[in-house]
């Protein structure tokens, strides 16, 4: 064993020197102090050390067995391990955020879209009760396909109605038709007949001027007039006796024609041509004598016309006076005629009003086939059925939401941030990712860009004229519409939630 004796853990000399150190007595200075003192505390817990490292290092000389010195941790910032580890993240972190930076100057997106479409709701135009549904919910059906019917015999009666009250009303304009014809042909023949009075009225003047003239002629002619009517008054007598004879034979004809016919021996017609000529002749005998009393009595009137020449004369006078009043009528009659065009204008007039009436009573007649034909509720277009609340039995009203039919024209809406649309404009390509379907991206673009905010377009949009205001950012609707055709087995509807992606570079 050496008999200097050295610290394993410090590789020092463990004599008294130590406890110089420890002491902290050094090179002195030139003031006599040592350059190392300190103070108390320190002295006594370093003399503590070394007296534990003296034992300690006994002990193993006692047992004559080396002590091998504890290795010194390193800090974990100058581990190899933990250098690579960070190097790699950095390199990682950069690459990505190099990637979002370069991604980030071409492309705008946001969380804030929806899948859109156009809904349309099926409402009745009548009221009715329902007859029959024919779709579920869900249900795809094709543009003109039946979805529901409503009782029709309401309808159908009141389409009975106006057909028959049109059916009158164009009997009544035949009526009126007819109407005006015949006062046209009325008016003429009115027209002629008292242009006719008016001139048979002239020529009665006249007439009678006339005879006031043949008046004055016969009073010169009455004596040849007596001796005249005694002859017309023999000869009168004579056709008598001639005429009794011929209707002797006649009735005679007539009895035997009778008799005749009774055997069937003649026809009805020969019998009937006796009986004729038998009244003839019958007629002619009283005639003759009828000619024989007129005889008598041209005889008596010419004997008496001596002294009732001037009473006659005084009477053809007011002949002529009444003939002149009678053309003043028949002119009245023939103004009142030419009012003929008025009463054709008239009755014309109630043509018309029946043509306008037959007009009314044919769009009634439509408008009973057009609510007939609304008892019957088509599909307006492809689709699916949705939010179906009717039912059979229900009484429903003009624009009571039936149900909904999601077309196939589907968009996305995008509520970008105002300081986002700057660089969007439409036609720019967008990637669209549907939450629904993380393991597709659908293809589309920039349709349209809204001309205001969500909020400015909202039921109750902000007032920011009153009161202490506080900045929001707004949010201005995009229309986003797809490239390819909807694919069938990836169901797109309004109101699923998306990421689009526009690529602004």
């Amino acid at each position: 064993m050496a008999d200097v004796k050295t610290d394993r853990k410090t590789n020092e000399p463990a004599d008294g020197r130590v406890g110089e150190r420890a002491n902290g007595r050094g090179p002195a200075d030139g003031n006599g102090k040592g350059v190392g003192a300190a103070t108390d505390t320190e002295t006594r817990e370093a003399a503590h050390d070394v007296e534990a490292e003296q034992e300690v290092t006994e002990t193993n000389e006692a047992f004559d067995e080396p002590t091998p010195a504890p290795p010194k941790k390193r800090p974990l910032y100058k581990r190899p391990v933990f250098l690579i580890v960070a190097a790699v993240v950095l390199v990682v972190a950069a690459i990505f955020g190099v990637r979002y930076w370069a991604y980030s100057r071409t492309h705008e997106s946001t969380d804030d879209a929806f899948v859109d479409g156009r809904v349309v709701q099926i409402s009745p135009k009548v009221t009715g009760y329902v007859a029959k549904v024919y779709v579920e919910d869900n249900q795809p059906v094709k543009a003109g396909d039946l979805i529901a019917e409503l009782d029709a015999r309401d309808f159908e009666a009141r389409l009975e109605q106006a057909k028959a009250a049109l059916s009158a009303g164009e009997a009544q304009q035949r009526q009126a038709q007819s109407g005006v014809e015949l006062t046209r042909a009325n008016t003429r023949a009115a027209q002629q007949q008292a242009q006719a009075a008016v001139q048979q009225a002239r020529t009665g003047v006249q007439t009678a001027r006339a005879a006031a003239a043949a008046e004055q002629s016969r009073v010169s002619q009455t004596a040849s007039a007596i001796s005249t009517a005694q002859a017309a008054e023999r000869q009168a007598s004579a056709q008598v006796t001639a005429a009794e004879a011929e209707a002797a034979r006649a009735n005679a004809d007539v009895e035997r024609y009778r008799a005749l016919y009774a055997k069937d021996e003649v026809s009805q017609q020969r019998l009937d041509a006796a009986i004729a000529a038998a009244q003839t002749a019958n007629a002619q005998v009283e005639a003759a004598r009828q000619r024989v009393a007129a005889a008598q009595a041209q005889v008596s009137e010419a004997r008496s016309a001596e002294a009732a020449q001037a009473e006659n004369a005084r009477r053809v006078a007011t002949t002529i006076g009444g003939a002149q009043a009678g053309v003043g009528e028949a002119l009245g009659r023939l103004a009142q005629a030419n009012t003929a065009p008025q009463q054709v204008a008239v009755n014309e007039a109630q043509v018309s009003t029946a043509g306008a009436n037959i007009a009314q009573l044919r769009a009634a007649v439509e408008q009973a086939e057009l609510e007939l034909s609304y008892t019957k509720i088509y599909a307006p277009e492809d689709g699916r059925i949705t939010r179906k609340s009717v039912v059979t039995g229900a009484l429903v009203q003009p624009g009571q939401p039936l149900l909904a039919l999601v077309t196939g024209d589907i968009w996305v809406t995008a509520n970008f941030k105002e300081d986002q649309i700057g660089q969007l404009k439409p036609g720019q390509p967008v990637e669209i990712n549907v939450d629904a379907y993380p393991d597709k991206v659908f293809r589309g673009k920039v349709q349209s860009i809204q001309a205001g905010t969500g909020a400015a377009f909202s039921l109750l949009p902000p007032e920011n004229a009153t009161g202490n205001y506080v900045k929001v950012v707004q949010r201005v609707p995009v229309k986003i519409v797809f490239d390819e055709p909807l694919d069938p087995n990836h169901m797109l509807a309004p109101g699923m939630s998306v990421v689009p992606e526009v690529r602004i570079k």
